[in-house]
């Protein structure tokens, strides 16, 4: 990375899509109260993105940091989308619960870039951004305008942050994406710092990222912050995979029989997801979302909880971890 700004103290920061209402309709008071605890727990790197919660996540997240110290912490946020007021009734249907009214549609021109930095720094009153995320610049988002989204992207959005990067506007920028290509496409025409790469490493899924991801960026000397870790709380117990109410058949059973191992090793699979994506060298950060401040506690005690080594060697034996995936060496 050309700028080392994540550091071991941000190893786990504060996601922003539950507090954009993803999974229910968190309240104002709630948000704040789930940002209060982290900051006393001591998580200094908060991500988030004006799409989540039409511009609300961003919005709750400026509120409470904007009292705070601007160096003695790391923000991030994303550009992709740009934003504009509708009426309720016009508000188009997302998987927000309870989002602002507002509509948008992707853009990843020079334009739209500078313009969604300027509206992100407006709503959070933050003086600055550490680092940019491309947002959804990805099949699973754009389908198939992806060729075209990309083309408009290495004009514009990727030129535009390199740019701003070496001007010192920003410190870093990279992806923030839910699939494995459009990273490897970002660093073959250009020159990323740091991507935020969801639901493509964890516990139970990670076959393809470490063949595939892991090798290209550490060739390419980026790293990587770690969005769904837990399969969007699957792994805590959720009916949900990766932001989908329908749960893979084999992840169900993988799940079952992580479970039972814990178990007999008297180990928490939520702290044993959370130190596994961390013992990749190429992962310097997982960023859990949080719904109650108990679970931002419970993430950062699950941080620092010693787990046997027996417990991953026995994880590797059953197969439930890939055979070249980094564990835990502790």
């Amino acid at each position: 990375m050309n700028h080392p700004i994540l550091t071991d103290q941000h190893a786990v920061g504060l996601g922003g899509v539950a507090i954009g209402t993803a999974f229910e309709k968190i309240s104002d008071e709630q948000a704040q109260n789930i940002l209060e605890t982290a900051w006393s727990e001591g998580i200094r790197y908060y991500d988030t993105s004006p799409w989540y919660g039409l511009t609300k996540s961003e919005r709750r997240f400026g509120d409470f940091l904007q009292h705070k110290n601007r160096t003695d912490f790391v923000f991030s946020t994303k550009v992709g989308r740009l934003f504009t007021e509708v009426p309720e009734n016009e508000v188009p249907p997302t998987m927000w619960k309870a989002p602002l009214n507002y509509d948008f549609r992707h853009d990843y021109s020079e334009d739209a870039v500078k313009r969604s930095i300027e509206e992100s720094l407006k709503r959070t009153s933050l003086g600055y951004l550490d680092i940019v995320y491309v947002h959804d610049l990805s099949e699973d988002q754009v389908g198939d305008r992806y060729p075209y989204f990309l083309e408009q992207a290495k004009k514009g959005a990727f030129k535009t942050l390199s740019r701003l990067r070496d001007e010192g506007i920003i410190k870093a920028w990279g992806m923030g994406v839910n699939k494995i290509e459009p990273i490897l496409d970002c660093i073959e025409y250009a020159d990323p710092d740091i991507c935020l790469s969801a639901t493509q490493y964890s516990i139970l899924e990670h076959e393809d990222a470490v063949d595939r991801l892991l090798p290209a960026v550490k060739k390419a000397n980026v790293k990587l912050v770690s969005g769904a870790g837990y399969n969007s709380g699957f792994i805590a117990g959720r009916d949900r995979y990766n932001y989908k109410d329908v749960i893979p058949k084999e992840m169900a059973e993988k799940r079952s029989k992580l479970i039972e191992i814990a178990k007999e090793f008297e180990v928490d699979i939520v702290h044993a997801a959370l130190q596994f994506v961390l013992a990749a060298d190429e992962f310097i950060s997982i960023i859990p979302g949080a719904s109650t401040s108990s679970q931002v506690i419970d993430n950062v005690k699950g941080w620092k909880n010693n787990i046997p080594v027996e417990f991953w060697t026995r994880l590797k034996d059953e197969k439930i971890i890939y055979e070249k995936a980094q564990v835990p060496s502790h």
